[in-house]
């Protein structure tokens, strides 16, 4: 079997390596290759340009297509696998990709082929959860408002939630939008804080964990003090319907997608004082950020660190072959993107 690796600056070379070198037999090899700028900063242009549908203008390694030729499994983070190099792949059985989003993956042409094509939604979901549940106690406790105040030289005793008393976890309830890999874990780690957990997602008609109550989303919004977004769409699932029927003095988290939450009807929510905070990971205009979002001073900023753990991208190549191998020797695989489509 030959493997064909394309790392990044995110998942580097050496990380393709050790992930999949140790599934290797006597008389496998794998090929490595580097896509993209090494800075990660810049690569975010080049990430951009990919997740809006441009991945075409977007050049991939040098000696690529040659060396998919007679390769078995290509395992890959950002690169795009477009038509041309599926054509030139006569022996490809599978695309392994080792991140969620499939823009980079020209799916379509994979199945014409007959290709396997798998993302991997988890790969960074036990960091985004993490960093979720960080950003909500920091919004509804302070957490960053108070840090600032201090390095200013002020001892702060009033925030913009103290008139409505703050609230401990225990005595609130969470609605989680979305329960996929993240929302589940999101869940499962707020269990342990005594609040409600309430979960909206129209794909998911029952959960087996005694922690959850499903509802529908309408519900959701009447019922939660703090909705967490972690769905994924076409556009956005917050618009002024969904801010007006949130519970009155009640948070909006975004570790997710930009697009879930329409700005505008963000700023309306706001300034009628509906909403009692928010904290956003995540922005359209990534590196600048929207100016309307500073005028708050109840909004927790970060840039886009949800997903920004070393476990997040050096566990992924070794996932993707353990998913391959294990599919190859009679078992299930997981999150098997055009399953339904190949013949």
């Amino acid at each position: 079997m030959k493997v064909v690796c394309i790392g990044d600056a995110y998942i580097t070379e050496k990380m393709m390596v050790d992930g999949v070198t140790p599934f290797l037999k006597e008389g496998d090899s794998v090929e490595v290759f580097f896509f993209g700028l090494p800075d990660k900063t810049e690569m975010r242009d080049i990430a951009k340009m990919i997740e809006t549908g441009r991945r075409e203008e977007v050049a991939v390694p040098a000696g690529l297509h040659e060396a998919v030729e007679d390769a078995e499994l290509i395992v890959v983070h950002l690169c795009p696998i477009n038509r041309d190099l599926i054509e030139r792949a006569k022996s490809l059985k599978a695309i392994m990709s080792c991140r969620g989003g499939l823009e980079n993956i020209d799916v379509q042409a994979a199945t014409e082929y007959n290709i396997i094509v798998s993302n991997n939604p988890a790969h960074n979901a036990n960091a985004v959860a993490e960093f979720t549940i960080g950003v909500i106690l920091s919004e509804t406790r302070n957490i960053a408002r108070s840090n600032m105040a201090l390095r200013m030289g002020t001892w702060r005793t009033t925030y913009p939630n103290s008139a409505t008393e703050i609230k401990e976890m225990t005595d609130m309830t969470v609605g989680i939008v979305g329960y996929g890999s993240i929302g589940r874990l999101v869940a499962y780690k707020l269990s342990v804080f005594g609040c409600k957990i309430i979960v909206a997602d129209p794909f998911v008609k029952s959960c087996k964990e005694d922690y959850v109550t499903l509802v529908t989303m309408d519900e959701l919004l009447a019922q939660a003090d703090i909705v967490t977004l972690h769905a994924r769409s076409n556009g956005a699932i917050m618009t002024d319907r969904e801010f007006g029927l949130m519970k009155q003095n009640s948070y909006i988290i975004n570790t997710a997608r930009s697009y879930l939450v329409d700005p505008q009807a963000f700023c309306r929510a706001m300034d009628s004082g509906k909403l009692l905070g928010a904290a956003f990971d995540v922005f359209e205009t990534e590196p600048v950020i929207p100016e309307f979002y500073c005028k708050y001073d109840n909004v927790t900023l970060t840039n886009h660190l949800g997903g920004l753990t070393i476990n997040s991208y050096c566990d992924a190549p070794a996932y993707a072959m353990k998913n391959y191998l294990n599919y190859k020797g009679g078992g299930e695989l997981a999150f098997w993107v055009n399953k339904e489509k190949l013949s």
